[in-house]
């Protein structure tokens, strides 16, 4: 499970070939203990969830990163690693 950005305390994630559980393009986000798994490209909650604060945070950058995101989303799938996306600044 690549780690694919870090910032402000979030730690995103991109699991190779994990399109069964959700059947969605998603990330999983780390932050705090806390996990969300957000889907792609339009970054709403599957599961979980974090402060509100760094949930806003976390959908900005998908919105920044939407199309990087996608491409992602097709190389974990096919069992590839995934590229690194900058960090929110």
């Amino acid at each position: 499970m690549p780690s694919i950005s870090a910032f402000y305390g979030l730690i995103v994630y991109m699991y190779f070939k994990d399109n069964k559980q959700h059947k969605l393009p998603h990330i999983h986000v780390r932050y705090s203990g806390d996990e969300v798994i957000v889907s792609l490209p339009d970054g709403d909650v599957l599961e979980g969830g974090i402060p509100s604060a760094k949930m806003k945070l976390l959908q900005a950058w998908i919105e920044i990163h939407r199309e990087e995101l996608m491409a992602d989303w097709e190389l974990a799938v096919a069992g590839e690693q995934p590229y690194k996306i900058d960090p929110l600044k």
